[in-house]
């Protein structure tokens, strides 16, 4: 698997990042080829300034990381994001709703982010540590009907997780690749050997902070 870069989203969203943290991370994105970089919103403006030209692409999240804010809230922050010059949209799903069953509320409220982005491509993190096996289907087969383009594993932020799973991303997959919808694996992504079993099991997008790292793990596989 020679062009793992081609699957990586250089991702760097903590709490306490700096500018010269992002500019860094620009940099290895450029220099690699990475697919593209996911920073929060409010750098999102930096991101494009800095990658201009480069073929890499601005990934931002929305609704980050507890996907509890309110729908209409979902969508401006959307739409300030697209407006910034992000590629790729990347929401929470809303998990509480999710649990309760309340499918139609999950629903429009993917609907209204989709909405509010026609244009650009639009993932749908579930964050799998918080949801049985059944959950994990119904989400996808709800992210298929809301018109997503793909479903995400994880945002990394919840406590003790383990983020993304090889047998989570093979459900996720067998549900949503028949309906043109792929998959972007996230969380807890820090070596090669995972990266490459997450891209085996039907991954085409890898969210990681350490996508210089499982590049340099290739060459030993």
């Amino acid at each position: 698997m020679h062009n793992i870069n081609e699957y990586i989203e250089h991702t760097l969203l903590k709490q306490d990042a700096t500018k010269a943290e992002l500019l860094k991370l620009f940099m290895e994105a450029k220099e690699h080829a990475f697919c593209g970089v996911c920073v929060n919103p409010c750098f999102v403006s930096l991101a494009k300034e800095n990658l201009k030209d480069s073929g890499v692409k601005v990934v931002t999240v929305v609704g980050f990381p507890l996907g509890a804010n309110c729908s209409e809230v979902k969508a401006y922050e959307t739409q300030k994001a697209v407006k910034d010059g992000a590629d790729e949209i990347d929401m929470v799903l809303n998990v509480s709703k999710m649990k309760d069953e309340d499918y139609e509320y999950v629903k429009s409220d993917i609907e209204a982010v989709r909405n509010a982005c026609p244009n650009n491509i639009l993932k749908v993190i579930l964050e799998t540590d918080l949801l049985t096996k059944d959950e994990i289907k119904k989400a996808c087969e709800i992210c298929i009907e809301a018109k997503a383009d793909l479903v995400k594993t994880s945002t990394g932020f919840v406590k003790n997780g383990v983020g993304a799973k090889v047998e989570d991303v093979k459900i996720m997959y067998d549900i949503v690749s028949g309906h043109g919808l792929k998959v972007k694996a996230s969380g807890g992504i820090r070596d090669a050997e995972k990266a490459k079993a997450l891209v085996e099991a039907g991954a085409s997008r890898l969210g990681t902070s350490s996508g210089v790292a499982i590049l340099e793990g290739m060459r030993n596989i």
